[in-house]
This record gives structure tokens, C-alpha cells and sequence, in this order.
């Protein structure tokens, strides 16, 4: 059964090996990201978001059990667990399987998986735009027509400009 966890981010490793120590090397974890390119003058910074921010799914047959879960809740770098991810578990299975259907040979998403879920504002997170929001004037086949702050332009899909829903 799945769960959803919602950690501390910087704590994310201590999270994971806590789990694994308490619960064996069964245990899954996913948490789809991205990666992404900033430039720093000359150089080039490879870098890689999660798109759930501080949320992760983990998966193990004990979930099952709602005792098993409340044993867990002081987990090193947990937060806490979602209520509800039993009765959810058709929803959870679903949107890991989309974001699967999604994800490149490293398995990182690909830009399309975001451009079917955007519907009129976005932010770019790589590019000469970074951090900046837009609004989506029109969807075509292999590009999008944009405008920020007034400033009407087209964003092609060979750019590799990633950009997310806000």
C-alpha cells in the first residue's frame, strides 16, 4: 500500500535510510522530479527539483495496517503521514503511473508531462525567463503562445525552457 509523506526536504535521505532501518530493504520510494540547467556565466549547473516539493510516496505491505503507520510517525525527517491514502490508493497508483508514462531513460519528467497539465499560468524554471510567470494566450501542436508582462512571444517545444502549473 501506498503512503504519502509529507518530510522535511533537506532531510530526505535521513527519512529514507530511517524507513529502510525500521522496515527493511522492501520498502519503495517516489518522488518524480525534474532536471534542469542554469548558467553562471560560462559554466552550467545541472540541477533537479522535485515537482511534490517536500511530499513522497513510499510503498510497503505493512501500510496496510493503520498501527504499523502511527508506529512510524517520528521518523527522522518526517513531518507527517497524509490521512485519507487508504481510501486514495486508486488516485495515488494512478498519478504515479501517469508521471511513469512521463519520465525520460534517467528517469526524470519529461517537459510534455507538464504542458498537458497546464492550463493559463505558468512559471518558467530554466532559461533566460527563469522565475518569471506567464500566461498561456494559446496551445498549439509544438509551441506555445505566451505573454509576460505584456510582452506577447512564442515558446517552442525544441527550447529546453522547463516550466510548471502554478
Amino acid at each position: 500500500m501506498w503512503v504519502v509523506a509529507k518530510i522535511r526536504k533537506r532531510e530526505l535521505d535521513f527519512f529514507k535510510r530511517d524507513l529502510i532501518d525500521k522496515m527493511g530493504k522492501e520498502v519503495r520510494f517516489y518522488s518524480p522530479k525534474i532536471e534542469y540547467y542554469k548558467y553562471f556565466g560560462k559554466r552550467t549547473i545541472r540541477l533537479e527539483r522535485l515537482i511534490l516539493e517536500n511530499y513522497i510516496f513510499c510503498y510497503h505491505d505493512n501500510f496496510k495496517k493503520s498501527f504499523f503507520v502511527n508506529k512510524l510517525r517520528f521518523s527522522k525527517g518526517l513531518e507527517y503521514f497524509l490521512n485519507g491514502f487508504s481510501e486514495n490508493q486508486n488516485q495515488i497508483v494512478r498519478f504515479i503511473n501517469c508521471c511513469k508514462d512521463f519520465e525520460n531513460e534517467k528517469g526524470y519528467l519529461k517537459q510534455s508531462f507538464f504542458r498537458n497539465k497546464i492550463s493559463k499560468n505558468a512559471r518558467f524554471i530554466s532559461g533566460p525567463f527563469s522565475n518569471m510567470m506567464f500566461e498561456i494566450i494559446e496551445k498549439q501542436k509544438h509551441k506555445l503562445k505566451i505573454a509576460i508582462d505584456g510582452i506577447v512571444m512564442t515558446v517552442s517545444d525544441k527550447t529546453n525552457y522547463i516550466y510548471r502549473p502554478i
